[in-house]
């Protein structure tokens, strides 16, 4: 990992004015303040940018505001239903961040007041702040859903869409399963956090199952006719678990045939939708999400209920000397993914470290790789480099920059993705966490 320093980082910034800069709204305003940086959320796009600003410029004050003492990494929470990994090994805790400098607070933010630049916990402390960074993660739409709410969901259809306590209880479901038993997963409507995240899901649940209980049925409900990385899933499926065949373990629903999902008999284990009602003996729903609660309470939401930003410098359009990054924020062509969030983690210390320094901020580009496992010895990619398109105000693909996994891979080839997607959690969770 490349290390900063002060001097460094003001070279960098000079060069990045000379080759085209944006300057961010109110630099003065900073420079005239000082340099205190108050970060709500401690997951990849809050951690990145504390992490980041402590190497960029030790100078800036920098406080790390987190619920939990520990996060449980949505990114390889799929290997842990599938039996193939455990709850410690997607536990990252904020030591190593403590050791590098970082302020880092347990506690839980109540609300931000952008006007006086303050940030309120439930604990009763106020944090003042010159620049503020909001990474809210997101909420869920149970709204939407007829009998479904946040109780349900932690008792007895458990989302597991954020990891923690309801990737343990759905794993015990999955565990207490009979051979022959049914389970389903509703798949969210778009835009929702990591779009080949359910599919990936399914699979390692049909590995596991293959191996222990090769008589169970895995059925999805989707509100989508398409799905990110179809082509590669459904070829996986078709080798491992007898897709499009009358013994398919899997049976994908789409859209178009499923209509619109309407509520949850919680208590009789279905789902409703326009057309039917469809039962279950497991049900792992994951409703349509929004942005983090903070990001309402703060003011930083649109209609949308994502927060729109400055595509350069993730700085909101609700609220001036906030920004907002990672699954929360409007980044127009960036998937909601930890690598995403973990790339504008970076940008937006860079612009922040030196609106703080009264530097110009360069124009970013922007970088996102996923990885999607299948079997056990079975993997494909997908990695696009992005750069802002001032003219259409959107953080567009570089075009020859990236790329999918061809469908023609070997199997050599899907092996080894396996280890390159290994490698890369150990490399991210050390460049976020420390």
């Amino acid at each position: 990992m490349t290390k900063f320093n002060r001097r460094s980082f003001l070279q960098l910034t000079g060069a990045a004015a000379v080759t085209g800069a944006a300057v961010m709204g109110a630099p003065s305003i900073a420079r005239a303040a000082g340099k205190k940086v108050v970060i709500v959320g401690g997951g990849p796009a809050g951690a990145t940018v504390a992490n980041y600003l402590r190497m960029m410029d030790g100078s800036i004050d920098v406080t790390l505001i987190e619920a939990d003492k520990n996060y449980f990494t949505c990114f390889m929470s799929n290997e842990v239903l599938g039996g193939k990994r455990s709850m410690d090994g997607i536990k990252q805790g904020y030591d190593a961040l403590a050791k590098a400098g970082v302020k880092v607070v347990h506690d839980m933010v109540t609300g931000i007041d952008g006007a006086k630049k303050k940030v309120m916990t439930k604990g009763g402390q106020t944090f003042d702040y010159d620049r503020c960074v909001v990474a809210p993660g997101v909420d869920f739409k149970f709204e939407k859903y007829e009998g479904l709410d946040a109780q349900v969901a932690e008792t007895k259809m458990p989302h597991a869409w954020k990891a923690g306590p309801q990737t343990a209880l759905l794993r015990k479901q999955l565990e207490a399963m009979k051979d022959g038993d049914t389970f389903m997963l509703v798949a969210p409507p778009n835009p929702f956090r990591c779009p080949p995240g359910p599919y990936e899901r399914v699979s390692l649940i049909a590995n596991y199952f293959k191996k222990e209980k090769p008589n169970c049925k895995i059925v999805i409900l989707d509100t989508k006719d398409k799905f990110s990385k179809k082509g590669l899933f459904e070829q996986a499926w078709k080798k491992f678990y007898g897709y499009g065949t009358d013994k398919s373990m899997i049976t994908w629903m789409k859209g178009s045939d499923v209509g619109n999902i309407t509520g949850v008999d919680a208590d009789n284990m279905k789902v409703m939708t326009d057309f039917e009602e469809y039962s279950a003996d497991v049900i792992n729903f994951i409703p349509a999400q929004k942005a983090g609660p903070i990001a309402f309470a703060a003011g930083l939401t649109d209609d949308s209920g994502w927060c729109p930003v400055d595509k350069v410098t993730f700085e909101s359009k609700k609220v001036p000397g906030v920004h907002v990054i990672g699954d929360a924020a409007i980044a127009t062509k960036m998937p909601k993914s930890g690598y995403a969030a973990n790339s504008q983690g970076k940008v937006t210390a860079a612009a922040i470290a030196a609106s703080l320094n009264g530097k110009p901020v360069g124009v970013p580009s922007y970088v996102n790789t996923c990885y999607s496992i299948a079997a056990d010895d079975w993997a494909f990619s997908v990695a696009a480099v992005y750069k802002y398109d001032k003219e259409k105000d959107i953080i567009a693909g570089v075009k020859g920059a990236g790329g999918l996994s061809p469908m023609d891979a070997s199997a050599e080839d899907r092996k080894r993705e396996v280890a390159y997607a290994h490698g890369w959690y150990d490399n991210i969770c050390h460049d976020i966490w420390g």
